[in-house]
C-alpha cells in the first residue's frame, strides 16, 4: 500500500498530534512555522525536513500529498487556501476558518484545483456520541424537543500569556477555540440552527483575552427543536464538565464526563445504550487537557478516502456550518451587548 506523504504546517502543541499519526498511517516530509526552534525540534524528531515559510515549503516539496494546518485560527482559510491551489490535499484543524466566507473560498478553491479538503471535528468519533446519532437516525427518541450543551471548562492566565490565543484576529472566541467541537455535535444531531440569542462576558480575563470567557446561548433550530449552550473557561482549577443532554418523545439522554465519553443517564422507551467501547482519553497538553483524542480516526478515514475512495466522515461544509451557528451566536451576543 502506498504510504501517504504528509507535511504540516504550524509546529504548536496540537501539531504534536497530527506528527504522532501521520507517523503511523503515513509518512511526514517536511515541517514548517516560523519560529524556528519548533520547526527544528518536531523536524528533528521525525526525521523530516524543517521550513520556515510556507511558500517555500510548498515550492520545494512537491512529492508530498497532503499538508495539515495546525497554525492559529485566524490564519487556516489563508494557509488552505495556498495549500490548495500549489496542488495539495488540506487537512485543516478546528475551526475550518473564523467567517463563512472564508470557508467557502476554501471549498471553492478545492474543487477549481480538484482536492480535498478535510478537517477536524473529532468528538464524533466518541462512542457515546456516535451511538446516539445512530439512536437519532433510527428514530430511537423519536421527536427531539430540546437539546443543551454544558461546557465548563478552565483556562487560566498562562494558557493565553505570550500566545495567539485569545486575540480577536488569530483566536476568534472562546466557542471557537475550546468549544467548536460542541457545536459541531449540535448540527451534526440536531441539525441547522435558525435563531440563536445569547449574552456573553468576560468575567476572569480582562486583560488577558480580547472576547468573552462566558456564555448564555439559546438556540432555535430549523427541525423546530430548541437548545441551550452554557460554557465558561472559568471552571476553578480544571475542567469540570463537557455534556450534552438531550430531551425526545421517547427518552431521555445524557453524554457527559468531561470529554463526552460516558452515558451520564438514559431513560429510554424499549432502548437501552449498553456495551459502548471504551473511547481514547482526552489530548492532554501538560499543564490543561482538551477534547477526546480521536486524531487516529481522523487520519485513518483520511487514508481510506484517498487510496480507496471512502467517503468523509466530516466534510468542509459541515465545517462551514459550525462556523456559520458560531457567527450567529456571536452576532447576537454582540446585539445585546450593554
Amino acid at each position: 500500500m502506498k504510504d501517504i506523504k504528509f507535511a504540516i504546517v504550524g509546529c504548536g502543541r496540537i501539531a504534536q498530534r497530527h506528527a504522532e499519526q501521520i507517523h503511523i498511517y503515513g509518512e511526514l516530509i517536511a515541517v514548517c512555522d516560523i519560529e524556528k526552534g519548533k520547526a527544528n525540534e518536531l523536524a528533528e524528531k521525525y526525521a523530516a525536513k524543517a521550513y520556515y515559510n510556507i511558500d517555500d515549503m510548498l515550492l520545494n516539496e512537491k512529492s508530498v500529498d497532503v499538508v495539515a494546518v495546525c497554525t492559529p485560527n485566524g490564519l487556516h482559510a489563508e494557509h488552505g487556501i495556498k495549500i490548495l491551489k500549489a496542488g495539495f490535499h488540506a487537512l485543516v484543524e478546528k475551526p475550518l476558518a473564523l467567517s463563512v466566507a472564508d470557508c467557502e473560498v476554501m471549498m471553492k478553491t478545492a474543487e477549481e484545483n480538484s482536492k480535498q479538503l478535510f478537517t477536524i471535528m473529532q468528538n464524533r468519533f466518541n462512542p457515546p456520541v456516535a451511538a446516539l446519532k445512530k439512536a437519532i437516525e433510527d428514530n430511537v427518541l423519536g421527536n427531539i424537543y430540546s437539546v443543551h450543551v454544558s461546557c465548563y471548562w478552565n483556562r487560566n492566565e498562562s494558557y493565553y500569556a505570550n500566545s495567539w490565543k485569545g486575540t480577536k484576529d488569530l483566536d476568534g472566541g472562546t466557542l471557537f477555540t475550546q468549544f467548536s467541537h460542541f457545536v459541531d455535535l449540535l448540527y451534526w444531531l440536531i441539525g441547522d440552527v435558525k435563531k440563536a440569542y445569547a449574552i456573553t462576558e468576560n468575567f476572569a480575563h480582562k486583560g488577558n483575552i480580547e472576547f468573552e470567557d462566558t456564555g448564555v446561548v439559546a438556540l432555535q433550530f430549523l427541525n423546530g427543536s430548541i437548545g441551550t449552550i452554557n460554557y465558561t473557561v472559568n471552571s476553578y482549577n480544571k475542567n469540570m464538565e463537557g455534556s450534552i443532554t438531550l430531551f425526545a418523545e421517547k427518552g431521555t439522554v445524557k453524554i457527559g464526563g468531561q470529554y463526552l465519553n460516558e452515558i451520564e443517564y438514559q431513560c429510554i422507551e424499549g432502548f437501552k445504550f449498553e456495551n459502548l467501547p471504551e473511547g481514547n482519553g482526552p489530548n492532554n497538553y501538560g499543564t490543561y487537557v482538551g477534547s477526546m483524542s480521536n486524531h487516529d480516526k481522523v487520519y485513518e478515514n483520511l487514508i481510506n478516502v484517498l487510496l480507496h475512495g471512502d467517503k468523509a466522515f466530516i466534510n468542509a461544509y459541515e465545517a462551514m456550518k459550525t462556523v456559520e451557528i458560531i457567527n450567529k451566536i456571536y452576532q447576537s451576543a454582540k446585539q445585546n451587548y450593554n
